[in-house]
């Protein structure tokens, strides 16, 4: 191709990016691309058309004695990380059949990373994604008070990983410690605390942390939320809003049936996921 019609080409493919930023469309981002119902532009932003499945999609489902892990779980995704040691940077694995999905593991990193900035770098990672035989086989042998039959469990889920220290107990061990104040910077929730084992049905893991993303960890953090709590809260609410330095977020829930549309503002960033119960949750922000 000639320079000049080469530059003719670049300087209109510049200027239709341009009408297009203009033209009031959303801006989606997700953190598993291709999840997302397809959605139809408008002046005003975009209509979503919210199929029945979008409800077991996404970070914020919720897997307890009572709801399930949905049947299109994370064993696609979930890879050994023993034998992908470029994922492995800033902690230790207690084994070498821990597995995570690599999205999880460089979130996970980010965090240990941080904490090494403050002198804390003694991370384990104990367990990871289980699939049911794994987590059958647990569940027989610690019986119902320490583990979750097989497929009612997070780490089922492929959103949840057991941390440890190798300096001692998460409890008491700096790794603990940090995460407990500083894992919903990037995040991550505590799963089951100890003053929530009526809500959650789970007694106290200091270890076992869980992928939710921001800005839900934070709004559960100054909450004193959990997950459980943290939804229910949404029903109720309808739509909150939290923000995060200098980003204002918008999180609304609704109810899926089979015929739910959706109106994301324009000019907006947006993620869904659903609750593993009955609708979605949708996270705007510019």
């Amino acid at each position: 191709m000639k320079k000049w019609v080469f530059c003719l080409v670049v300087l209109f493919l510049a200027g239709y990016a341009a009408v297009s930023l203009k033209s009031g469309a959303a801006i989606m981002t997700m953190e598993q691309p291709g999840q997302a119902p397809k959605g139809t532009s408008t002046q005003n932003g975009i209509t979503i058309k919210i199929p029945q499945e979008q409800i077991y999609k996404g970070d914020l489902l919720l897997v307890n004695k009572d709801y399930p892990v949905p049947q299109k779980g994370a064993a696609a995704e979930a890879v050994k990380l023993m034998q992908h040691k470029e994922l492995v940077q800033g902690f230790g694995l207690l084994d070498n059949t821990i597995r995570l999905s690599p999205s999880l593991v460089q979130k996970f990193s980010a965090m240990t990373e941080a904490a090494a900035k403050d002198g804390v770098r003694h991370f384990v990672i104990s367990s990871g994604y289980r699939d049911n035989k794994e987590q059958d086989q647990l569940y027989r042998q610690m019986g119902a008070d320490y583990a979750m039959p097989a497929g009612y469990s997070e780490h089922n889920l492929g959103l949840s990983l057991d941390i440890g220290s190798t300096q001692g107990e998460m409890n008491q061990a700096a790794e603990g410690k940090w995460l407990k104040k500083n894992a919903w910077k990037y995040g991550f929730i505590l799963r089951y605390p100890k003053d929530k084992t009526e809500i959650t049905g789970i007694q106290y893991e200091p270890w076992h942390f869980r992928y939710v993303g921001l800005p839900h960890s934070a709004i559960m953090m100054d909450n004193n939320w959990v997950l459980e709590q943290y939804l229910d809260y949404l029903k109720e609410r309808k739509t909150i809003k939290k923000t995060i330095g200098k980003t204002t977020y918008e999180i609304s829930y609704y109810p899926v049936s089979n015929n739910t549309t959706i109106q994301i503002p324009a000019n907006r960033h947006y993620e869904l996921s659903g609750n593993n119960m009955d609708g979605i949750i949708v996270t705007v922000y510019p």
